[in-house]
């Protein structure tokens, strides 16, 4: 049904991916950047219900549309509950799906996040764009992640805690380096001067005059 689904949606020019249990749909949203997702609640692994809880957990706003067979109306107010923004019981048509999804993509780009610009930065939640002094920068998905709480930060200061909060999942192991790993990625792929400055002791924050100078440990 899944690639039948599929299938039709590209019919309908909506391009989309198949994620056949849990784990699978967990690994696609951590690599690619999705515009709606579309859970059946009743799948191997992780199930839809807890794919839909860590997405409204990151905070990406992305909307989710409940396609699955449980139709009674516990059922939806639970979907509901979890996050859903839109609930489709089976059997269905699948223009009535394209119906629902265009409508949610619409109600996705009345609610779109601002732009945010500081220190030669312009990131855009919405495009998941970054470009640095007019110049677009390519950024994996957690870079984007780690440059973006910088950036909502406006300046302060955010610790390594703070950010493995943010931009990771609630598995992510308290003693990994991953935060330190992945900010000098970042700073790197943004070029120099470097725009992010290393706090000693407190944490990471974006520079606003980059060009004056840095402290100690940017380069970490």
């Amino acid at each position: 049904m899944a690639e039948a689904i599929r299938d039709g949606l590209r019919l309908e020019a909506i391009a989309s991916d198949i994620a056949g249990d849990g784990d699978t749909a967990l690994e696609l949203l951590s690599i690619n950047a999705y515009d709606i997702a579309v859970l059946d609640r009743d799948i191997p692994g992780p199930s839809g219900d807890e794919i839909a809880k860590r997405i409204v957990t990151s905070g990406s706003g992305m909307p989710i549309l409940m396609l699955t067979a449980a139709d009674r109306l516990d059922d939806k107010a639970s979907g509901f509950g979890l996050g859903a923004d839109d609930y489709l019981t089976k059997p269905f048509e699948l223009q009535e799906l394209v119906l629902r999804l265009r409508a949610l993509d619409r109600r996705r780009a009345h609610n779109r996040p601002p732009v945010r610009e500081i220190a030669g930065l312009r990131l855009d939640p919405f495009r998941r764009e970054v470009h640095r002094d007019g110049h677009y920068v390519a950024l994996t998905r957690k870079q984007f992640a780690v440059l973006e709480v910088l950036v909502s930060a406006e300046g302060g200061v955010v610790s390594a805690e703070e950010l493995l909060e943010r931009a990771w999942d609630e598995n992510a192991d308290p003693f990994t380096n991953a935060v330190r790993i992945t900010v000098s990625a970042l700073r790197k792929r943004l070029g120099e001067p470097w725009v992010i400055a290393t706090v000693p002791g407190a944490g990471y924050r974006i520079d606003t005059q980059p060009a004056a100078g840095h402290e100690g440990g940017d380069r970490e």
